[in-house]
């Protein structure tokens, strides 16, 4: 079976061919999908009288029309829904701060409810901050990613939420890149704020499939348990890849930059830049250390929005566009082989935040003892495996793990 993306400004549209001698096409549409914020009748019940707080940012709307969506933070006021208090993760509310940017605390200028950062000094929710409040939304749009913070978010909302004893009422939306699961597992010394579970770098779950893993596996402090309630989608397929129609995150403007994100970000890790200064983010890599005979590609980061201070600012870098790559169902090393064998400087081609992404200090390792892609992905086998058993129980939707 070949499967052809085609955007869709809602959504998506994907259309499904089969390779046989009648050949039909399915056409799964915004509607047919049913994106958990979408299916207000299925949870207002649980938020009518009710004091609210939402974990949201840009990504968190309902669609309209094909065209249209609104905010679910307006769109609740406007059914006389009580917010209490919103709470932004990395990037903000509006999802237009740096990556690794501290947010400050403040009030939505559109509809005055106050803002509490879940980034920088303060990842979890205050005692004071759940105050008053008799439950918790969680509506954010996940890339599949384990260094992407949001899940890490989840986890101190739902550890937050099961020491005051709030519930936390979850909108699923869909994981682009769910259509496979790939790469090392996080060995625990590696925990951090890029990694807090033992789970591969391309993890293969939604929002509400991982939440119900946190607590399954009792990675909540204490082993203490969130109350969830879930409203899950409808017409979803992990199997398909999807194009999100609001970039996550300032620096994954467009699906080739979801799709390539999970193999290139290992390059922050590095002294090359995974395109940040540019409009062509997680897209292309470069430095001025890499071989301009090999690395025939050139660009020169600028500090723009949402990258005020890229690496390699103002400097050509040589290096590689990946713009037209055919999509990935794994994850890929042979980019990040290529820089490190061929950069002028191997001795600092590696910061100290690469063992974080990785999850381990074995990779790097393997990459310095010039292992190949091969052999280095071999080693992830068995962890994977394991993996791929442990999530069944917690898995909303149907698919051939692979």
């Amino acid at each position: 079976m070949i499967l052809k993306r085609f955007k869709n400004t809602v959504y998506f549209i994907l259309l499904v061919c089969i390779s046989c001698s009648a050949q039909q096409a399915e056409i799964n549409t915004y509607n047919s999908l049913g994106v958990g914020a979408n299916r207000t009748e299925s949870y207002l019940e649980f938020l009518e009288g009710k004091n609210v707080g939402i974990v949201g940012n840009q990504t968190s709307v309902i669609f309209t029309s094909e065209t249209d969506y609104v905010h679910l933070v307006d769109s609740l006021l406007n059914r006389n829904i009580k917010i209490k208090n919103v709470f932004a993760p990395e990037h903000g509310f509006r999802g237009t701060a740096d990556a690794g940017e501290l947010i400050k605390d403040g009030i939505d200028t559109k509809t005055g409810i106050p803002i509490i950062s879940l980034y920088g000094n303060q990842k979890k929710p205050k005692e004071e901050h759940l105050k008053g409040i008799d439950i918790m939304v969680f509506d954010i749009q996940d890339v599949g990613a384990r260094f992407y913070t949001y899940i890490s978010t989840l986890h101190y909302i739902m550890e937050a939420c099961a020491e005051q004893d709030i519930p936390l009422l979850i909108l699923d939306r869909p994981n682009p890149n769910g259509h496979f699961i790939d790469g090392p597992v996080l060995e625990d010394e590696f925990k951090s704020f890029v990694g807090m579970h033992p789970v591969p770098v391309v993890h293969g779950l939604t929002i509400a499939e991982y939440a119900q893993m946190i607590n399954g596996e009792e990675w909540l402090k204490d082993g203490i348990q969130c109350q969830l309630e879930i409203i899950d989608m409808r017409g979803y397929s992990p199997q398909l890849t999807y194009d999100l129609p609001i970039k996550p995150s300032p620096n994954l403007p467009n699906a080739k930059s979801v799709n390539l994100y999970p193999s290139l970000c290992f390059f922050e890790g590095t002294n090359v830049n995974a395109g940040r200064g540019t409009t062509m983010q997680f897209q292309v890599f470069g430095s001025p250390f890499l071989d301009a005979s090999l690395f025939d590609f050139k660009y020169t980061p600028k500090s723009m929005d949402g990258a005020k201070y890229p690496k390699h600012e103002n400097q050509l870098c040589y290096g590689k566009n990946l713009q037209n790559h055919s999509d990935l169902d794994y994850l890929n090393l042979d980019w990040l082989l290529q820089a490190y064998h061929h950069t002028q400087d191997q001795d600092s081609f590696f910061n100290d935040f690469f063992n974080k992404l990785a999850g381990n200090s074995n990779l790097q390792e393997q990459i310095q003892q010039g292992k190949t892609a091969e052999e280095i992905r071999k080693s992830w086998q068995t962890d994977l495996n394991n993996y791929k058993a442990k999530i069944k129980p917690y898995l909303l939707y149907e698919r051939g793990i692979h």
